[in-house]
């Protein structure tokens, strides 16, 4: 009898526990190869000039597929990782090693869905399954209590629906061994150098890096329970977790049913914004497939491309005269990350001093930021710019009001 070997592609699920993918291979194959690829089309510049992927993120990523491959070694596989374009390696090893089936969670940006119909393209060839898994939401889209051509624009509407018609699944078990291939090629996580970055901006002098998040899943729970405690009372609190979430160290499900925990033990409302920051997710991932390609397409007028990136590389290399627009720039340059709330107020200083285009915005967005994720940060950015999907949700206030409104302090450490 043929042995069912299923190849585990990994993408932004970076992750043992509460993962699908890797739980229905393990039950389901007799072996199993989890796979990685770099990319190289996440590494290059897009129109506004800006990287696809920032230095902060690189590293972090990085350091997210090293813990997955040490992980799965302790269970006694191993993670193969390339650089290159999945569906051109893919076939290769396919072929290589025998596989029957290729299992994968599904995107919803369309450079991310293109890869996915490319892989599934060169698949069908060799006449193997490309399976899809839906696994990046708190709510699974089979059970909302509407089709997605339904989903409300409103979010408040999509909010009270779901919450009170649907359910967040448990979390799923993480599988305790791993029968792999015995004779897997060793092979290596890249360095930022195999990436493209500059080898002068790679081996930072002085502790540079110390602001910047660890990448890995072990990381990311550890955060996930500092944050949760009953003492902790800081503006910084989900975006401590959401690059996590945006790499897939942390399901959502696995956050919310920590959140509720704690909730329970400490009646805290701060949890209750925990909460309303995953539904705001999950909505922004649902619209997406309710409207296809809706934030990404420009609604702008007058703000050209050209005009709006160098306004924003200009504020880049110069000191704003804000204090507190400067201290954000500056937080964010060594971080590559901010709360919400004070990202909300550099968009929307960006939009009513500089009058960026809002991919623009966007985009600079998408290389600063360690948590990027398509839908979110591109959701967020077209409501900054009163063109989002759920119009009573766009944003109402001038940037000078945000920061009276949710400033806290200082964000650098004097």
């Amino acid at each position: 009898m043929t042995k069912k070997v299923i190849l585990v592609w990994f993408r932004n699920d970076l992750r043992i526990h509460d993962n699908e993918i890797l739980f229905e291979a393990v039950d389901k194959g007799d072996i199993v190869i989890p796979v990685y690829f770099f990319d190289p089309r996440y590494f290059g510049k897009n129109k506004f000039d800006f990287l696809n992927t920032g230095i902060l993120r690189a590293k972090f990523l990085i350091e997210s597929v090293s813990h997955l491959k040490q992980s799965l070694q302790e269970l006694g596989a191993d993670l193969l990782v390339f650089q290159g374009k999945p569906e051109i390696l893919i076939e290769t090893l396919c072929a290589k090693y025998d596989i029957t089936e290729v299992y994968h969670h599904r995107e919803v940006s369309n450079r991310e869905t293109e890869v996915s119909e490319q892989v599934e393209a060169a698949l069908w060839k060799a006449q193997i399954n490309l399976k899809h898994f839906i696994g990046h939401t708190l709510y699974h889209k089979e059970d909302l209590p509407f089709p997605i051509k339904d989903i409300p624009d409103n979010f408040n509407q999509f909010k009270k629906k779901v919450e009170k018609e649907s359910f967040v699944r448990p979390v799923i078990p993480s599988v305790e061994h791993i029968m792999t291939h015995p004779h897997l090629e060793e092979t290596a996580v890249p360095t930022l150098a195999d990436l493209g970055f500059e080898e002068t901006t790679t081996t930072p002098d002085n502790n540079e890096w110390t602001q910047v998040l660890p990448g890995g899943e072990h990381h990311g729970r550890a955060h996930l329970a500092r944050t949760l405690t009953e003492t902790y009372d800081d503006i910084d609190d989900y975006n401590l977790i959401s690059p996590y979430i945006a790499h897939g160290a942390i399901s959502p499900a696995y956050y919310y049913h920590e959140i509720k925990k704690a909730q329970e033990l400490h009646k805290k409302k701060r949890y209750d914004k925990l909460i309303l920051r995953l539904l705001w997710r999950d909505y922004f991932r649902f619209m997406l497939k309710k409207h296809p390609n809706v934030f990404f397409k420009d609604y702008a007028e007058g703000e050209t491309i050209e005009k709006s990136s160098a306004a924003l590389k200009e504020l880049l290399t110069s000191n704003p005269k804000d204090e507190v627009i400067s201290e954000l720039l500056e937080t964010l340059k060594k971080s590559g990350n901010l709360p919400y709330e004070y990202r909300e107020i550099l968009a929307a200083y960006f939009l009513q001093e500089l009058h960026i285009n809002h991919l623009a915005g966007a985009s600079f967005f998408e290389e600063a930021f360690i948590d990027y994720a398509p839908a979110t940060n591109y959701g967020y950015w077209l409501h900054y710019a009163a063109f989002g999907t759920s119009s009573k949700d766009n944003l109402q206030l001038g940037w000078n009001e945000l920061i009276k409104k949710n400033y806290r302090a200082k964000v650098l450490e004097k």
